[in-house]
């Protein structure tokens, strides 16, 4: 016969906590918010409980909960696309110059997407020119700028989708957002081939006679190694770093393969991220050209 006043519960799951552990719970309850959150975990930081790159980790994680596709995504100007009604070998040219693994496509204006094409895919176009690039081109996926970020990386991985066409509220592009984007607001910044650590410098002499230039470099160091004047046309500005002069004089944030020449000396942007200047290929401007944008 079964005791009609059961002690525990019938719901199959045992209570392990000791008393004290309740007690102390009770006493001193979870944290009610994310800031309250975050501050539990920078005590058990304190506490040795968790080193700081866990800490960091895991605030990250909560503080994209509350940002949305609209809070990462690149703007429609610093996007790089494909005319499905360009030549094959002009998009190929593009593709090697902007090296990204896969581009929006875009029929007639901009704001007409019509999908996706992966550079691996517009090989074997160049292999086998029969091929319609039309048929190479994957469907995109679109996203509204509400988007949470931990929708959009449970959507990315669904689909396997690595780049979202993010659109605002009349249907117009406003953007797009990588696969990298989102999991960059984890882990931070993943570098590449073109990154490297700080203390191995940031301006480099090339093979055909030209040098390397982290847009990060201080004007004064760019002027001092080039022996030249690097002055902002605004005499009342000053810039501590390169890529952020030439941005100024620029008036905008410079895209890949843009070219300006300052002080007397060719800039080329080789790489770009976050709307920032990574890489300049530098070189002595000729004698003929002005010191503006090209």
């Amino acid at each position: 016969m079964s005791d009609p006043h059961p002690a525990h519960p019938s719901d199959g799951k045992e209570d392990k906590r000791s008393i004290l552990q309740r007690l102390i719970e009770f006493i001193h309850p979870g944290p009610d918010s994310t800031d309250e959150l975050i501050a539990t975990l920078a005590e058990a930081e304190d506490n040795e409980v968790i080193n700081a790159d866990a800490r960091i980790m895991l605030e990250r994680v909560l503080r994209m909960a509350e940002m949305t596709a609209d809070d990462v995504l690149v703007p429609p100007a610093r996007m790089d696309m494909l005319d499905i009604d360009a030549p094959v070998d002009a998009l190929m040219h593009q593709v090697i110059q902007t090296a990204h693994s896969r581009f929006p496509v875009y029929q007639g204006s901009r704001d007409n997407i019509i999908g996706i094409l992966l550079a691996k895919d517009l090989l074997k176009r160049w292999r086998s020119p029969e091929l319609s690039i039309r048929t190479l081109v994957r469907p995109a996926l679109f996203v509204p700028e509400s988007k949470g970020l931990h929708e959009l990386v449970r959507e990315f991985r669904a689909t396997r989708n690595h780049l979202a066409i993010v659109i605002d509220e009349f249907g117009r592009t406003a953007g797009l957002v990588t696969f990298e984007d989102v999991i960059e607001q984890i882990v931070g910044e993943i570098e590449d081939e073109f990154d490297i650590p700080e203390d191995e410098g940031d301006i480099f002499a090339l093979a055909d006679g030209t040098w390397r230039v982290s847009g990060h470099t201080p004007v004064e160091r760019v002027a001092e190694a080039f022996e030249v004047q690097l002055a902002s046309s605004d005499p009342d500005e000053e810039f501590d770093t390169i890529g952020g002069l030439i941005a100024h004089e620029l008036g905008r944030a410079p895209a890949k393969g843009e070219t300006t020449v300052l002080g007397g000396l060719k800039f080329v942007v080789l790489h770009t991220k976050g709307g920032a200047v990574r890489w300049f290929k530098v070189a002595p401007a000729a004698g003929d050209e002005d010191e503006s944008a090209a």
